[in-house]
């Protein structure tokens, strides 16, 4: 994670990629399996995925739990950080939702 000129912009370069914000939000409702976001994220490659994983781990919003089964067993779970900027992201949905609005609005 590094700084930005302005902490909005910190924020969005944190968040930038492939469904990171989507990923905190199905985490916010519960610890999820590798397989469990690979159903939820059908728009994204396994690839990204692991790639978008391992950057918010990195980056402190998510915990990687890896469980010593046969076959392992990987979970994800948000950090006291990735729950703290739920607020946030929740806005932005809703930001989201408003724009989606006005696009299936009829032209004047």
């Amino acid at each position: 994670m590094k700084k930005s000129y302005c902490p909005i912009d910190t924020f969005i370069n944190v968040l930038k990629g492939k469904r990171k914000a989507t990923i905190i939000l199905h985490l916010f409702q519960g610890d999820k399996r590798y397989g469990e976001l690979v159903k939820l994220l059908t728009d994204i490659s396994e690839r990204m995925l692991t790639k978008q994983l391992k950057e918010l781990e990195t980056d402190g919003l998510i915990n990687r739990t890896v469980f010593p089964e046969v076959p392992p067993r990987v979970e994800y779970s948000l950090t006291k950080l990735g729950k703290e900027i739920h607020p946030a992201l929740k806005g932005m949905y809703k930001g989201g939702i408003l724009f989606e609005k006005t696009m299936d609005e009829p032209q004047h």
